[in-house]
């Protein structure tokens, strides 16, 4: 067996999501605080399009590259809401954002290559790139400083090994969101970047920014799950510099085929339709963001700075333990509150657990309320 596959931690997350549906079988009512998935349905525009391409018989498949109408559709929607012309060509259609990082870093990386990351990441980052034969290049940002990826900091991680600079803006598992100034840094560096902008349409304050606003040597990854509630549609895509489309395109066609083709039709109209659904979960989720961040902090868990993307919270869990794997499988347990252990998102995130607020008011109160209880007696 591969040593790269034996060595690769498991998504904890997932572990954590997996016991809970156990739990669940057995009759027990679980809190889920553990997936980043919305709890909203999949807005009915969206619905009817998939049903209408069914209808229609559009059930083959689409070219390597992806449909053309959601790849000119995603290219107007980067125009209108970024001011960034690109061409259609230019955007290849992924099941899912993490097969569009996974084929990016295919084309990048040769053994020995170093990706510069966050600490703490996206919990999957580091095995993509390990995978690959690539290496890790971790930078720390830290609580105190809003865990914001701090360009001066990415810059003296630069060799001349580095192949690409990783970030995520809103961040999983932080929250935090890039501003325009820090973009601008990152993209003057000189390196590729790799933009993970899965979160984007999910900023509570401000506005987010993607990387082709500041330099056309990047690569974006993102996808409809997060914003338009459509995480089983598994559809994402990569927007790519000219150069890297043949390549990406030839990965596409010898490992995927095509992506779903109803799900391409359906984003069409996620793109073109959905806008007022999004707006109205994004008020909800900004609700429970609020709750969540109140309630954890009266419990004691720490929010020394309030996330402001995304819809997680990465709470500092120090005051009740140093183990946040262990902790997270003891409050599931002890109070089927699912959550996710700190150790998931890299070295620097122990001692932290993460909560994500894609469940009901209701739910949300209900957990807390289980979590301080038991806290206290414990």
């Amino acid at each position: 067996m591969r040593k790269t596959v034996i060595d690769m931690p498991p998504f904890y997350a997932m572990e954590v999501f997996e016991r809970a549906q156990e739990l669940e079988r057995q009759g027990q009512q679980i809190i889920h605080m553990e997936v980043g998935e919305p709890d909203f349905p999949t807005p009915n525009c969206i619905r009817k399009a998939a049903e209408k391409a069914i209808r229609e018989g559009k059930t083959h498949y689409t070219a390597s590259l992806g449909l053309l109408e959601l790849r000119e559709a995603i290219a107007e929607h980067y125009l209108e809401k970024y001011g960034i012309s690109i061409s259609p060509n230019q955007v290849i259609i992924t099941d899912g954002s993490s097969p569009a990082l996974m084929i990016t870093f295919s084309v990048l990386l040769e053994t020995g290559d170093e990706v510069i990351l966050s600490d703490p990441h996206y919990a999957c980052y580091p095995n993509m790139v390990r995978f690959l034969g690539g290496i890790p290049a971790f930078v720390k940002v830290n609580e105190g400083d809003g865990f914001r990826f701090n360009p001066a900091d990415i810059g003296e991680k630069i060799s001349s090994k580095t192949k690409a600079i990783v970030i995520n803006s809103p961040a999983n598992p932080t929250g935090n969101v890039l501003d325009a100034q820090a973009m601008k840094e990152i993209a003057s560096l000189g390196s590729i970047v790799v933009s993970d902008e899965i979160y984007h349409g999910l900023v509570y304050e401000g506005r987010e920014h993607s990387i082709l606003e500041y330099t056309d040597k990047a690569f974006v990854a993102s996808g409809f799950s997060k914003q338009f509630a459509m995480t089983g549609w598994r559809l994402g895509y990569v927007i790519a510099p000219e150069k890297f489309v043949r390549p990406l395109q030839k990965l596409m066609q010898n490992f995927f085929i095509a992506a779903n083709t109803i799900s391409q039709w359906a984003g069409v109209a996620a793109i073109r339709e959905a806008g007022p659904d999004v707006r109205r979960m994004v008020e909800i989720l900004s609700k429970r963001r609020k709750l969540t961040i109140e309630r954890l902090r009266k419990i004691g868990f720490g929010v020394a700075v309030e996330p402001i993307g995304a819809f997680y919270v990465l709470a500092n869990a120090k005051n009740f333990t140093d183990d946040s794997l262990k902790f997270a499988f003891e409050l599931l347990e002890k109070t089927s509150v699912g959550v996710t252990p700190g150790i998931d998102f890299g070295r620097n995130a122990e001692g932290y657990v993460r909560f994500s607020y894609t469940n009901s008011i209701e739910n949300i109160s209900e957990g807390m309320d289980r979590l301080e209880q038991y806290l206290k007696s414990r």
